[in-house]
């Protein structure tokens, strides 16, 4: 007996201890992790910027050190704010030589890559290099690499070149299965959102639109791409048509889309010669963490006037859910910049809107405070990837509007989606539902039977009603007669260039643009920018959304394409009965 006490106590005390040392280890890694996060990088000369995407793009950064420590490696998430600013950094920066590209995978849309792809010709002004290597490029990041001095392919390695196709999934089959019917009611012949589960195929209209975008894409891809590597249009669109996949790599260099043949040791090799760097020395790197940290060699503007970048992205609500992150709620974002529009300091607002829409309502209480806003300062919005629906609704009140090409875009058209489970719950599961009412649609809307013909009037009416209100706010905001609007308007969704050539945007760019054109709205020359709403600091970040975040990802990594749509349901059912947004999911690739 006396040596089970022993032996417990000795084991009891062993655990104790072993938990009081591995707290005091995680308190000093994660301290020093954070201390390192906030100290200024200084950079050694000869040094090289690697820009190693293999992630997710976001619009903006999230503060969030521990985010390799808590996701592991390869699972990283970038800015796009970071990524713009700290290439401008190393083009100031006279002790960084280049930039080393290696663009292993990036999750975003061509807008944000030809955004970053623009930032990287500018930089190239300065005469420093910038080479590229990999050993598989996907389409986009072949795009982005385009710009590249030197292209490096491994020797066994591939470039995706084939062309664009979208092929968005239909769930209508499988809903029926489970006895589920989506009962839906819109505005708007190009309207595709509700098709996914409506329909087993595209309607005529919307093939029709999604063709011309598309080729509206592919043909800024061919036209930049062969600017930068001097290959003809139609000889670019020949080598997509022989599918340069599954070509082997010897092809590349004869067909000019690479310039050498390297294993990244040979590539490394060669960035040290260009860098007078000893072969038997290691490169002096600086990543993307690193370069956030870099002091920019900008004075601080003593002119006391800002012009605020306030970034807005997401879907749009009413409010946000307590478990989400990256939406645009309507509350907060109509508080913020009523605060933006009383502070005198503010000449001017850029709204930055990546956005494929969401609740009509909550996207007109948003454009309300765009067009108050615009009575006292000028309001400049430059759009993202998507800026299109309730993304055009809060868009089109503003002074002026800046689209990337490959922006998409418009998206006028409402509709409401409401599902009837009466053949899940009755027929299936044999749950049967009765009612007692005052008034005639008292129940209207319940899950458990279809909507009747005089719901149906009642609810289509509704919808019309909401559709009118938003092509008379497109037709205020871009000065056009209300006919007009309705021509390019039904739902149709553009891209940047198009939606420049009908009057839906002003002018093609990026940020910059946008901040420079709100200077010159403003009648300013000095000005210090500055960026809105505050980022959530990364300790409230870490408590308030990690465990759902990382779950989150979980799922979305584990459903791959099919994930959007099956959240798109469960969005739903919280959802404003009137939704302003894109389809789902565009699967172009």
């Amino acid at each position: 007996m006396k040596d089970f006490i022993k032996y417990t106590f000795a084991t009891v005390t062993g655990i104790v201890l072993s938990v009081v040392v591995f707290t005091i280890l995680s308190i000093i890694t994660i301290s020093g992790i954070i201390a390192s996060s906030d100290t200024e990088t200084k950079v050694k000369s000869n040094s090289i910027f690697v820009l190693d995407f293999n992630g997710e793009l976001l619009e903006r950064s999230e503060d969030n050190p521990l985010e390799e420590l808590i996701y592991g490696e390869g699972s990283g998430t970038y800015g796009l704010d970071d990524v713009l600013s700290s290439i401008k950094k190393a083009k100031e920066n006279s002790d960084i030589k280049g930039i080393y590209l290696c663009p292993t995978s990036l999750s975003t849309s061509f807008a944000s890559l030809e955004e970053i792809r623009n930032a990287l010709l500018d930089f190239k002004k300065s005469k420093k290099f910038i080479v590229a290597y990999a050993d598989q490029y996907s389409q986009g990041m072949y795009y982005l690499s385009s710009v590249a001095d030197k292209i490096i392919v491994n020797p066994q390695g591939t470039i995706s070149w084939h062309g664009l196709a979208s092929e968005p999934i239909f769930y209508k089959d499988l809903l029926s299965k489970l006895g589920v019917e989506m009962q839906v009611f819109k505005v708007g012949t190009y309207k595709s959102a509700v098709e996914p589960f409506t329909s087993t195929s595209m309607s005529d209209a919307n093939r029709e639109q999604v063709t011309a975008y598309i080729n509206s894409i592919w043909g800024k891809l061919l036209s930049d791409i062969s600017k930068s590597r001097k290959i003809s249009v139609d000889s670019l669109n020949a080598y997509a048509d022989k599918n340069m996949d599954f070509q082997q790599a010897k092809e590349y260099i004869k067909c000019k889309l690479a310039d050498d043949l390297m294993y990244k040791d040979g590539a490394l090799s060669y960035l040290k010669k260009l860098t007078d760097c000893k072969e038997d020395d290691n490169l002096n790197t600086l990543y993307l963490s690193d370069m956030v940290n870099v002091k920019k060699n900008v004075p601080k503007d003593k002119s006391g006037n800002v012009i605020a970048v306030y970034y807005a992205y997401g879907d749009i609500v009413d409010e946000t859910p307590e478990t989400s992150s990256n939406y645009i709620d309507s509350k907060k974002v109509t508080s913020d910049l009523r605060k933006l529009t009383n502070d005198d300091d503010v000449k001017a607002v850029v709204l930055r809107v990546n956005s494929p829409g969401g609740s009509a309502y909550a996207s007109e209480q948003i454009w309300h405070e765009v067009v108050a806003m615009k009575e006292k300062k000028p309001v400049v919005v430059s759009m993202g990837d998507y800026a299109a629906s309730g993304g055009y609704y809060i868009s089109c009140g503003a002074s002026y509007i800046i689209a990337d090409p490959m922006t998409l875009t418009g998206s006028i058209g409402i509709f409401g989606m409401f599902p009837n489970m009466e053949g899940l719950l009755t027929d299936k599961l044999g749950l049967h539902f009765d009612v007692v009412k005052t008034n005639k649609f008292a129940d209207m809307g319940t899950i458990s039977r279809p909507f009747n013909n005089e719901e149906k009037d009642a609810f289509q009416s509704y919808i019309n009603n909401g559709y009118s209100l938003f092509v008379k706010r497109c037709a205020d905001g871009r000065k056009m007669p209300v006919q007009d609007i309705e021509k390019i308007a039904q739902g149709r969704v553009w891209t940047g260039a198009m939606a420049k050539n009908i009057g839906l945007v002003d002018e093609l760019g990026g940020i910059d643009k946008a901040i420079n054109k709100a200077a010159s709205l403003a009648k300013i020359k000095s000005y210090t920018t500055l960026s809105y709403p505050e980022k959530t600091d990364w300790f409230t970040s870490l408590l308030s959304d990690s465990k759902d975040s990382y779950i989150d990802g979980k799922l979305k990594s584990s459903f791959a394409e099919y994930y959007n749509g099956l959240k798109f349901i469960e969005y739903l059912k919280d959802a404003d009965n009137i939704q302003a947004r894109l389809p789902f999911e565009l699967n172009i690739k």
